[in-house]
């Protein structure tokens, strides 16, 4: 059966560099394995896992036992491709994916990726975890990978610390001490949860005066970043305003953040200033 685009939920793009094309003026054959692999990647970030902390959570790794590949036209320098990925099969200790790089609608390479779960150290196969069977399910048929809940610090500060400590103070350098303070105790926060229960993004909701409430402490995993999971965050902070009454939303946003906002209607109100070292922007969204 010769595969469709139809076929295929999840694509990964990319152009053919000048370094991919060999006397032929064609993709050298060898490339398009690693289009197929770098696709993988992507579709980890389709799943919301960033794959080395998903893997030591699930306890064992994906490796390769066969990659096969056919050919059935050329691509050439400067093409944009499309590069489809799905998960055709699971059984007990392996996954078999099949793919297809497509330039428009004509298929130029079609593939099979067959991986083995395995125990990092001895390399031996372990069966593939049932959320990781879910997740393969999910993404096939189409359903929401992520879900998005608000709760109280002492349901989810646990599994949001990690992830702040990452972005805050390992990404950013900000102190520990700005991180946390005590008003997460009475804060309400969100958070996207994937498949595995990982917190990968999250905010907090304070009170800033009575009627205006104030977003916080907002981090999406780094991995995971442009996919949306930021703005689900913030839409139900907002949406949580909303239902307790507030008339406005203001937060204080990294300079680099503020087209971020921007999108979801807040408006900038006083100068730049820097904060924990970092230029910051008030701004600010009323509510009806």
């Amino acid at each position: 059966m010769t595969l469709q685009r139809s076929d295929f939920r999840f694509f990964h793009c990319l152009r053919v560099r000048w370094a991919e094309v060999d006397m032929q003026h064609i993709v050298f054959n060898a490339h398009y394995l690693m289009y197929l692999d770098t696709a993988m990647g992507d579709y980890w970030r389709a799943l919301a896992m960033p794959y080395q902390e998903s893997m030591l959570l699930l306890g064992g790794d994906m490796y390769v036992k066969k990659a096969t590949l056919e050919y059935h036209a050329s691509a050439r320098y400067d093409d944009m491709l499309h590069v489809g990925l799905r998960c055709a099969r699971v059984g007990n200790s392996s996954m078999v994916f099949e793919g297809g790089i497509f330039c428009g609608d004509v298929l130029l390479v079609s593939g099979e990726l067959l991986y083995v779960f395995a125990d990092p150290v001895s390399q031996t196969s372990r069966p593939v975890p049932e959320a990781l069977r879910q997740a393969f399910a999910k993404q096939s048929a189409g359903q929401v990978l992520v879900q998005t809940a608000i709760g109280d610090w002492q349901t989810w500060g646990e599994r949001i610390t990690p992830l702040r400590r990452t972005v805050f103070v390992d990404e950013q350098a900000i102190s520990e001490q700005l991180v946390w303070d005590e008003a997460d105790a009475g804060a309400d926060h969100a958070v996207v949860v994937n498949a595995l229960g990982q917190v990968v993004a999250s905010g907090r909701l304070l009170v800033q005066v009575p009627g205006v409430a104030r977003v916080g402490r907002m981090a999406t995993h780094k991995v995971l970043r442009g996919a949306g999971l930021g703005l689900r965050v913030l839409r139900a902070l907002v949406q949580a305003a909303k239902e307790r009454g507030d008339s406005e939303v203001m937060l204080h946003a990294q300079c680099s953040a503020e087209g971020f906002y921007a999108g979801e209607g807040f408006r900038a109100r006083g100068p730049v200033f820097v904060e924990a070292g970092i230029p910051h922007q008030e701004m600010v969204l009323l509510l009806d």
